[in-house]
């Protein structure tokens, strides 16, 4: 069961990248839950709860991802992709966090299903501001789906 309500998966493979979003959360003024994958294979393997991610009371399913568009295994766009395709997994928000400025990144990131588009800021303290603002935003004034969409409550699934 999450600690905070709100999961985050954050798909990133810089290890410098990773401890500052993460470093950021945790100062940030809303609480969330960050669990990590490294690479497009992984996340794809946590989101569905495959192979090392099978107990899924250690790896809840998440209601936002954070995904990297430069990564290897499978890049952001596939990972992105491959979520949208998928039932079980096309109601949940993904936000592409990168440093890419790239015109062409930004359209083919909304037009494969992407809510949002953050450029990574290089500013520590700027990108704690954009943290909050995300955390407010997602956590406090937007409603997410339930996490488990299955269910027979839910509707969604069943004939």
């Amino acid at each position: 069961m999450p600690e905070n309500g709100l999961v985050i998966l954050l798909v990133e493979d810089s290890e410098a990248d990773i401890k500052i979003t993460l470093r950021a959360f945790s100062r940030g003024s809303i609480k969330t839950d960050v669990y990590v994958a490294r690479d497009g294979v992984e996340a794809l393997e946590y989101l569905r709860n495959e192979g090392k991610f099978r107990d899924k009371e250690k790896n809840p399913r998440p209601g936002l991802v954070l995904l990297d568009i430069k990564m290897p295994k499978k890049d952001g766009f596939q990972v992105l992709k491959e979520i949208k395709g998928d039932p079980q997994l096309d109601f949940i928000p993904v936000i592409m966090l990168t440093s890419s400025k790239d015109e062409e990144d930004i359209v083919r990131s909304y037009r494969t299903g992407a809510a949002s588009y953050i450029q990574k800021p290089i500013d520590y303290d700027n990108f704690i501001k954009v943290v909050d603002g995300f955390n407010y935003y997602w956590h406090i004034i937007n409603k997410l789906p339930s996490t488990d969409l299955t269910s027979p409550e839910s509707g969604v699934g069943s004939s």
